[in-house]
């Protein structure tokens, strides 16, 4: 019985991080396809009219949200931003997108500072050096740890907007109304 006493403050900790763990997942979801700081939300999209028929659009997604749905949100946007300003196609002049990534440490639920069979601080491992051998003990705060990649996709584009059919031969020209109809189902929206 004694045995089992000893794990239970283990499970318990691996209990409560898995639990933790589906919680932050259930509520973790895409930046929807809406204006940047609506609703609190840190990401969004945003416009800044540069000249009557030139603007600056970009598109921030969270760290769950893909490249590509930034991508194509930043697309959408300049293509609605064309037809409500009454114009027909945009091509890009310039286009970027930038990753934003961090790193995110936590302490492996597996290897605890308190062994409760080695006591406080000591716990079996062969990763120490000392005195020109391996050890089989840990020093305090030299556990493991997991690492997590977090990034965090922004795209910008500055684009100029025209009348009538598109530029031919142009890979930066973009039919405006095409671009809505075959983008508008793909990009995440706000929850009703």
């Amino acid at each position: 019985m004694k045995a089992l006493s000893r794990k239970t403050p283990a499970l318990r900790a691996l209990a409560m991080t898995a639990v933790a763990g589906l919680a932050l997942a259930a509520c973790a979801t895409a930046t929807p396809y809406q204006p940047a700081g609506f609703n609190g939300q840190r990401g969004g999209y945003a416009e800044q009219r540069v000249e009557n028929n030139r603007y600056r659009v970009s598109f921030a997604g969270n760290s769950v949200t893909s490249r590509e749905q930034v991508e194509m949100s930043l697309l959408l946007r300049s293509a609605e931003l064309t037809v409500e300003s009454g114009y027909d196609w945009f091509a890009t002049v310039n286009r970027a997108t930038d990753r934003d990534t961090r790193f995110v440490t936590t302490p492996d639920p597996f290897y605890s500072r308190y062994n409760s069979f080695y006591g406080p601080y000591w716990g079996p491992s062969w990763r120490y050096y000392r005195g020109g051998f391996w050890s089989p003990w840990d020093r305090w705060g030299a556990n493991d740890v997991d690492v997590r990649q977090i990034d965090r996709y922004e795209a910008n584009a500055e684009i100029i907007m025209g009348r009538g059919p598109k530029p031919a031969g142009d890979p930066n020209a973009f039919d405006a109304r095409e671009v809505i109809q075959n983008l508008s189902s793909r990009v995440t929206r706000p929850a009703a």
